[in-house]
């Protein structure tokens, strides 16, 4: 039985329910032990019936600590990148305990024209990393080039890293953010996203996937395999905070048939325009029927 069958089902039992409960008398004792066992009956034949509609749709509330957002700057045409790609396939796929950060890679196309043309690169990547970069109070944009919650992170690969992860987790949190992924048609995925913060941050929503290989044919990586993980496929955003201080986005997406669902996700985070600190931030796994 498919949950589109279920979920008629349910409907069917519910309209069922509410005629037969106005019609049924309540004037014995008999008739009232009827009453309370009957709507506890279709309760459970509900939840027997519905629970896979139910578990499609995913719902998901951000931390009340912070949760750093890590944007790593990388291209398959950067002989340095290959490190910091497997360092950033360690943090995107760690399980361990409590999420402590969320990481995205952003392929940039400024390398393409050694040879390679990087498959996930897209424009709006280095026209972000520029801005950030500005933010920053700097002109200087680079590969592999990690930003933590919008500061450049040149310590990247050491010690100091996890413990600024550790000090942003000990703050309470500058942003709430509830999520909800439910299928939409055969294929595609509603995504809704919404933000509590304050007013004049902004929305930003970015699908990702793990598990990515390349085989590379030319370019300063020739006859490289690269394995990449937290790599952006879409980005949505920014959505201005309103001044009550809310802001909600929905936004169907449209999966292609490269994509493996099982192992993308969803990503929604907050930021301040003004200093490009990210407020908070939170990621759900792909969810689809």
């Amino acid at each position: 039985m498919t949950a589109r069958y279920r979920h008629t089902i349910a409907i069917l039992i519910l309209a069922n329910l509410k005629v037969n409960c106005r019609r049924m008398p309540q004037t014995t004792t008999q008739n009232r032990r009827i009453t309370f066992w009957m709507p506890r009956f279709v309760a459970l034949t509900l939840l027997a019936i519905s629970s896979p509609l139910i578990a499609a749709q995913c719902t998901a509330s951000s931390s009340p600590w912070r949760i750093p957002l890590v944007e790593l700057y990388t291209s398959e045409g950067c002989s340095s990148c290959p490190p910091a790609d497997r360092w950033m396939s360690k943090l995107a796929t760690q399980r361990a305990g409590a999420e402590a950060l969320i990481p995205l890679a952003l392929h940039v196309n400024y390398w393409d024209y050694i040879g390679w043309q990087d498959r996930f690169a897209k424009a709006r990547f280095p026209a972000r990393q520029r801005e950030m970069a500005r933010l920053n109070h700097s002109t200087l944009i680079y590969t592999p080039q990690v930003m933590l919650n919008g500061k450049d992170f040149r310590l990247w690969n050491s010690a100091s890293f996890s413990h600024a992860v550790s000090e942003i987790n000990q703050q309470p949190a500058q942003a709430w953010i509830t999520m909800t992924l439910m299928p939409s048609g055969s294929n595609d995925l509603l995504v809704t996203a919404q933000a509590r913060a304050p007013s004049g941050a902004a929305l930003y929503v970015a699908v990702y996937e793990n598990g990515l290989q390349s085989e590379i044919k030319a370019g300063e990586n020739q006859g490289r395999q690269l394995h990449q993980d937290g790599v952006v496929r879409e980005w949505y955003g920014p959505l201005p905070i309103a001044r009550d201080g809310h802001a909600s986005l929905q936004q169907i997406i449209h999966r292609q048939p490269e994509w493996m669902e099982q192992k993308m996700g969803v990503v929604a985070f907050v930021q301040d325009p003004t200093s490009g600190e990210i407020l908070q931030a939170m990621r759900l796994a792909w969810c689809a029927e």
